[in-house]
């Protein structure tokens, strides 16, 4: 297990998934200055009011922001992340920054935005950086009475740069590929360091499993989110889901049903979805013999432990994310952000979940980015250094 604090990252390997190694709180929230190192499986720990939450949050927003969400969606209460002592400059106008930095083919790739809050919220200023320090793609806010922002983007043929508006509400980088041509070698190299940032943002499912949800029984009302056949944040949906795995990947259900009979008391043969005679549909848990336990009686912990496991052994096509579509799901790598990881959850849930999210995360199709009380159950999970432990006390 390697324990870091904020900073101290350490340079990655290159892969062909494009992945997130560092998250920057410049002026975040209640976070300024801080760098957070981001490894494949890399746990926030600290006491309440640390920034675990924000930090997760900050990263969620920017996964929004490279789908193409605009700001207001990705920031719905942009107040609260300008840092309380920051106040407003010269024009009254106040904001926050962020960034991170993402590895891949095209080198490590850092991505830092400034958001204006006040008067009014919009991008202040954006920035795409290659692995050299050339700046590949900026962004500024030059005339306050339009709604965009001057762009200007590395070319390196007969002009050094090309300058064009871009949208004040968006983040520059995920409309980059539809506004640059491609044709020197210059905008070539814009575009892959910002598909490859779009790419390992995007690829993200943000897991709070509620309890109450998953205890809900009855088919998802037909032509609403529920009904997506995917697995929603919440896991609400979870019988509707299990029915569909169970039958796709056997492989990957026997791992699921090992997996609950490691954390949850009793004997576990199987898990699966059924449909009783009055027309609901509910998950069990098949105890052998013909007893049946429906997940409604489940505790909140065994709940939660259930969900986080599924979605640890499930992809992008079982779970409600938005991949980047024109891009092979082989050069692609899904990051689960999970807050409160051990809420609820027993020492031995929390063990047996380290151990299974480390199994997975080795194999590089998956990353779990999440924040917990604590670490020592964690650590008793996972022997060795798959796990990285950021402290946000220190």
């Amino acid at each position: 297990m390697t324990v870091l604090t904020p900073g101290a990252a350490e340079p990655g390997t290159r892969t062909l998934r494009p992945a997130l190694t560092e998250l920057r709180l410049t002026a975040c929230a209640s976070h300024v200055g801080v760098t957070l190192p981001v490894e494949p499986l890399t746990i926030l720990t600290g006491r309440s009011g640390s920034g675990r939450s924000s930090a997760l949050r900050a990263y969620r927003a920017l996964a929004r922001l490279a789908a193409g969400a605009p700001l207001a969606r990705a920031f719905p209460d942009p107040a609260g992340w300008v840092p309380e002592h920051m106040g407003p400059d010269g024009s009254g106008r106040r904001g926050f920054r962020v960034g991170c930095t993402v590895d891949g083919p095209a080198g490590p790739v850092r991505l830092d935005l400034a958001v204006q809050v006040e008067p009014e919220l919009r991008v202040a200023g954006e920035r795409l950086t290659g692995a050299d320090g050339t700046e590949l793609f900026v962004t500024a806010l030059r005339d306050p009475t339009r709604s965009t922002v001057q762009a200007a983007w590395y070319t390196a043929g007969a002009a050094v740069v090309t300058r064009a508006p871009f949208p004040d509400d968006r983040l520059g980088t995920a409309v980059v590929p539809l506004r640059v041509a491609g044709r020197t070698p210059g905008q070539r190299r814009v575009l892959a360091a910002a598909e490859q940032v779009v790419v390992a943002l995007r690829s993200v499912f943000v897991c709070d499993p509620d309890p109450e949800r998953m205890r809900a029984t009855g088919p998802p009302p037909a032509g609403t989110e529920r009904d997506t056949g995917r697995l929603l944040p919440d896991c609400g949906n979870l019988a509707a889901v299990l029915r569909r795995t169970r039958t796709e990947c056997a492989q990957r259900h026997a791992r699921l049903v090992a997996a609950v009979r490691a954390g949850c008391p009793g004997p576990v043969v199987d898990l699966r979805a059924e449909g009783p005679p009055d027309g609901t549909e509910r998950a069990v848990l098949d105890r052998g013999d013909g007893r049946l336990t429906p997940v409604q009686r489940l505790g909140d912990g065994e709940l939660r432990y259930l969900a986080l496991a599924l979605v640890l052994l499930t992809g992008p096509g079982v779970l409600d994310v938005d991949p980047a579509t024109e891009i092979p799901s082989a050069y692609q790598c899904l990051t689960v952000l999970a807050d409160d990881l051990d809420r609820s959850l027993d020492d031995r849930q929390v063990r047996e979940l380290a151990a299974l999210a480390a199994a997975m995360c080795e194999r590089g199709h998956v990353r779990l980015v999440g924040s917990a009380r604590g670490a020592a159950q964690l650590r008793a999970g996972v022997p060795g250094d798959p796990l990285t432990v950021v402290d946000l006390d220190r």
